[in-house]
């Protein structure tokens, strides 16, 4: 089907279906976002709720003859028929007036209500804390995506194989899934998918598809055979255009995937044989550390004479005492891999759910230069958990390098070749953990650029167990998280991620940022100078302003001007004397800073690196919304990709997602809850061609409007049944387990992103 076929309301999944809805429905139902009626329950927000959030805005957009009455001097057109910039409100998106469908607002996207009630159960009075079910543990516990499996599995040991020469299942007669192909094929299997043509898009790139018999598509590569005896048998074939090196392995868990570490290591891990020397060495000095020189007064003018002087003197003796024990590591910050944050290499920010491998993969495609894991929990990679690790795969994509532009910029001692896209992101709340941490990803992920610290997560079960942004408050322990990562961590350089602090109007960003790159007063225990952070990106809003307010861009612009002075102090004083002692200094003596928070368009990155004077941007949710602003940025103008372009950047999420997690039942699953959590914030992209006023911002709301056609609309409904009836174009009809309950829905669904 061509994409003016689906902008024309067909459905791809059925073309005899339209899209369209009945010339006689009422304008009020043809609405994708219904809002000044009760909505039913399967509906995204009720009216109680947009009330409660919102108030009656039932004045929004009043006729024009009113507004003339009330302004009589109101301009409201030029003369091209565009609202003037007078008219543009503070907080609401300037929707043409032949795109408003109604005098309301849409539903509020909310990013921080999901936060707000996190984990209420948490809190429940000792009343009704016994009448609690058993919680479950990890995050989204409140969320239930049912399943999508098989009535009856497939045995493995028949996966792969022809019909008459399976490999010995090891269970026998006691094994619990189907032995008997034709009878699992007949009986237990969904039937075969029509999307992508019919034909399984893994074998169609890769040759070869990795979950066999068990997939959706099987009819495009499986053939009935007559064996020499004269029976039919059942047998998978190659797709004989691909190269055989290009074909995945019968076991492999993704196709073009990388750092998949060996279940051995991961059983190591949890039966604790795995080896970490040098982080096991260096904690076991923190542990000596009993007592910091600041937890002295920093005035001794303070007491008496004489017990000044004590103190005084038992600084010293303390400070010498230190540095008698102290271990140099191994590995110091100067001989880390230089790296390179610029003006060309915009920046995809750790999503938490949403920056799964495909929408990474995706966005890589589009532009975007530098990519981050999710947040991974450091005790679970520790203990070598399946779920964790799996954040930690990269696609080859990934390891390419990122852009850069040696005719424009010179960094001493770069080479792009050396270097690549994908970071990992971890979370700790103690030394331990994160140096332990650092050395394990060191051994196992060959395919990383840097290890970044979260220093900004505000999820309040992050947040209670001194990770994430707990650590804005605790400055010398995170110092010392950062030089024994750097101690422990090989080559690979060590960053981190902040907030301007926990509280609104108590910012405390500036002040970390100084100690992390000129050091704190108990710097001389470590040998002086910095922690030796390749670079700190800053998200200008606090932990408890959450997505309330726009980002400070100011106040990241004055930690931007710190990081510059230390970098053209190094400058001046290179080749002399006084030049830094190079153990205390990232590679190259350069510490990169980014800057994050709202930016949606290539507008609002170049305005950021030219006031702000960041080094990059890093993009969040502008990048859920809209994935093409790193095309955006790219080539420097807006891009009003229409319906049909858009609808196509989501089969190729599925495509990549079926690479991923597979095209069994299990995969194809996995992959619509993803595709339906990505939808989540898509919907709320307003086409550049029904917006009175540009640039657009992320903090605005649009009123409810009608697309330019019927998908337009239908990709712009905030009705999470629209969304399924989206994901099944590509992915047929859900399975009759399968369950997606919105965020918004759920008090214990988590932050989203991270900007």
């Amino acid at each position: 089907m061509t994409r003016e076929e689906q902008a024309n309301g067909l459905n791809p999944l059925d073309p005899q279906q339209s899209l369209k809805l009945p010339l006689d429905v009422p304008d009020v139902e043809r609405t994708a976002h219904p809002q000044n009626t009760v909505l039913t329950a399967d509906s995204a927000v009720t009216t109680a709720e947009k009330l409660e959030r919102h108030g009656d805005q039932s004045d929004f957009l009043e006729p024009d003859a009113k507004r003339i009455k009330i302004n009589p001097t109101a301009n409201l057109e030029t003369g091209n028929g565009d609202i003037t910039r007078s008219e543009r409100r503070k907080g609401v998106a300037a929707v043409k007036p032949e795109s408003v469908i109604q005098a309301k607002f849409r539903t509020g996207h909310d990013d921080d209500a999901a936060e707000g009630a996190a984990h209420k159960a948490a809190q429940q009075t000792p009343d009704n804390r016994s009448k609690r079910k058993e919680k479950s543990k990890g995050q989204n516990t409140s969320r239930s995506f049912g399943s999508s499996r098989d009535e009856v599995g497939l045995c493995g040991s028949r996966m792969m194989r022809p019909e008459f020469s399976p490999t010995e299942c090891q269970y026998g007669e006691k094994c619990r899934f189907e032995h008997n192909l034709r009878k699992y094929l007949k009986d237990w299997k969904r039937a075969d998918l029509g999307t992508f043509e019919g034909i399984c898009p893994i074998w169609k790139a890769k040759g070869r598809c990795n979950v066999g018999w068990k997939c959706r598509f099987l009819a495009s590569h499986m053939e009935e055979r007559e064996t020499e005896n004269g029976m039919k048998e059942l047998v998978l074939i190659e797709n004989p255009e691909i190269d055989e090196s290009l074909k995945p392995e019968a076991t492999s868990t993704g196709i073009g995937t990388l750092n998949d570490i060996s279940t051995g290591a991961k059983s190591d891990l949890m039966k604790r044989r795995f080896k970490t020397p040098k982080s096991d060495t260096y904690n076991k000095w923190l542990d000596t550390q009993t007592q910091r020189p600041e937890e002295y007064p920093d005035d001794p003018s303070t007491t008496h004479d004489s017990q000044a002087e004590k103190v005084v003197d038992e600084e010293k003796q303390e400070t010498q005492d230190d540095r008698a024990r102290y271990i140099s590591p191994p590995f110091l910050p100067a001989e880390k891999r230089k790296i390179y944050f610029g003006p060309e290499t915009p920046v995809l920010a750790p999503l938490t759910t949403q920056g799964n491998l495909p929408f990474r993969r995706l966005c890589v495609s589009l532009g975007a230069q530098l990519t981050y894991s999710e947040m991974a929990m450091s005790l679970p990679l520790i203990q070598g958990q399946r779920s964790e690790w799996a954040l930690m795969r990269a696609h080859e994509s990934e390891a390419t390098p990122p852009a850069f532009n040696p005719q424009t910029t010179y960094v001493k001692g770069y080479e792009k070749i050396h270097d690549l896209k994908f970071g990992a992101q971890i979370a700790a709340n103690k030394p331990w953990q994160a140096l332990k941490t650092a050395e394990i990803l060191t051994k196992l992920c060959p395919h990383l650029r840097l290890i970044d610290l979260n220093c900004g997560c505000p999820i309040d079960l992050v947040y209670r167990t001194g990770a994430g942004s707990a650590l804005l408050d605790s400055q010398a322990k995170l110092d010392k998280i950062v030089r024994g990562m750097n101690a422990v961590s090989n080559d690979i350089p060590i960053t981190v991620k902040i907030r301007m602090g926990t509280k609104d109007n108590k910012p405390t960003a500036l002040k970390l940022v100084d100690r992390l790159v000129y050091g704190g007063q108990d710097a001389q225990v470590y040998g002086g100078g910095g922690s030796g952070v390749a670079a700190i990106t800053l998200h200008g809003r606090s932990r408890q302003q959450r997505y309330t307010k726009s980002a400070d861009w100011e106040y990241i612009a004055d930690c931007a001007a710190l990081i510059k002075r230390f970098n053209e102090q190094g400058d001046k004083l290179a080749d002399t004397v006084r030049e830094a002692d190079p153990s205390t200094q990232p590679a190259g003596g350069k510490v990169y800073f980014i800057g994050n928070g709202d930016c949606y368009s290539h507008i609002d990155y170049q305005r950021h690196l030219s006031e702000a004077q960041v080094d990059s941007v890093m993009v969040a949710r502008g990048a859920l919304i809209k994935p093409w602003v790193f095309e955006e940025i790219e080539k420097g103008q807006y891009l009003d990709k229409s319906a049909a372009e858009r609808l196509a950047l989501v089969e190729q999420f599925v495509r990549y997602g079926l690479e991923t997690w597979g095209s069994d039942e299990i995969g194809i699953g996995t992959t619509r809850r993803f595709l339906l959590e990505w939808l989540s914030f898509a919907y709320r992209y307003v086409p550049i061609g029904i917006l009175a006023h540009l640039p657009p911002n992320l903090q605005d709301r649009p009123p409810a409007w009608r697309g330019r056609n019927d998908l337009e609309t239908l990709l712009g409904s905030d009705n999470y049944k629209d969304w399924i009836k989206i994901s099944e174009m590509f992915l047929g009809p859900a399975h009759k387990d399968f369950r997606f309950e919105p965020k918004h829905k759920s008090n214990s669904y988590e932050i989203e992103a991270e900007g």
